[in-house]
């Protein structure tokens, strides 16, 4: 049986998520080495008021899924492959050893700086669930088109979708989800309009910072989340995460990569447990584990069981 990481992505987070990650020297180690590379003390990331900053969130969810993605590695774990949401294809492409960790914490802080810098205020996420991408499209068509700032955002699967965009677009294109019968319409803990074209200035950023980033060829797979296909090379995996804060998460057909390829084992370092819920909901013969939920022993034992029983 094949294992993956599913690496989440902004809005994942609650206060104090970094005081509950697990104990274990590999933990400690990360924090530390985050602490040393930022030049501040990383607990002080995950205060409610602290993640009312788009830089901060990006950071602490980056430092978590990596401290505990290398606790499981200490204690035996093997994968076969990563993919992350949105910022959380920074964890996997850690994880698949395409990019060192200090990179990446310099990199996503650029990011989060440049999100908030171009947007403050004014914009922000939504997630709608109950209704497909075409009835949502049309939403957004009827709210306005392009010139209401609002698109499609991630197909997180096939009739949960997240728009992105601004605040007044948002509320209307809400509204009339509901009215066309969607079950859930509501604003997620995310304040830039992520995977927008709204947000090409912060790939142009990012591609200017990256020039002088080394980066490896993954492995294990690296799967992207803009293209839901298998990035093999050190060039693919840069140009990734550049060009996804700008384009559509295509999360359910990365999933249904992952699970062609073999994967059988989710696990989701954390925080949060969204990932693991989608893995279950759209692949139920294959087992979804949330590391916020599980202890990682436990996690490690399972992909054992799973390598020996095929």
């Amino acid at each position: 049986m094949s294992a993956a990481y599913l690496f989440p992505g902004q809005g994942a987070q609650t206060p104090g998520f970094l005081h509950r990650l697990p104990e274990h020297p590999a933990v400690r180690h990360t924090l530390d080495e985050a602490a040393g590379a930022l030049r501040l003390d990383v607990l002080m990331l995950d205060s409610a008021e602290a993640l009312l900053s788009t830089r901060n969130v990006q950071l602490s969810v980056l430092v978590a899924g990596v401290a505990v993605a290398r606790a499981l590695a200490h204690e035996g774990m093997q994968v076969d492959a990563a993919a992350g949401l949105s910022v959380g294809a920074f964890g996997a492409a850690v994880a698949c050893g395409a990019l060192g960790f200090a990179d990446a914490l310099a990199l996503v802080k650029i990011r989060g700086d440049c999100m908030e810098q171009a947007y403050p205020k004014g914009y922000g996420m939504a997630v709608v669930a109950g209704l497909d991408e075409r009835q949502v499209a049309a939403i957004l068509a009827r709210v306005g088109g392009a010139h209401a700032e609002v698109y499609i955002a991630s197909i997180n699967a096939p009739t949960q979708l997240v728009v992105s965009g601004a605040d007044r677009a948002l509320e209307a294109a809400m509204q009339l989800a509901r009215e066309r019968g969607a079950r859930r319409a509501e604003r997620l803990a995310v304040n830039i309009p992520s995977h927008s074209p709204l947000l090409h200035v912060v790939s142009e950023r990012l591609a200017a910072a990256m020039r002088t980033v080394e980066f490896h060829a993954p492995q294990p797979l690296y799967v992207s989340n803009r293209r839901a296909r298998v990035v093999r090379d050190a060039a693919g995996v840069r140009e990734d995460l550049i060009l996804n804060v700008e384009n559509i998460v295509h999360w359910h057909d990365s999933l249904t990569v992952l699970y062609e390829l073999g994967v059988r084992l989710f696990v989701e370092p954390p925080p949060g447990q969204v990932l693991t819920r989608l893995a279950r909901e759209a692949f139920p013969m294959a087992r979804a584990m949330a590391a916020e939920e599980v202890p990682i022993r436990s996690i490690v034992q399972a992909a054992q069981r799973g390598r020996r029983s095929v």
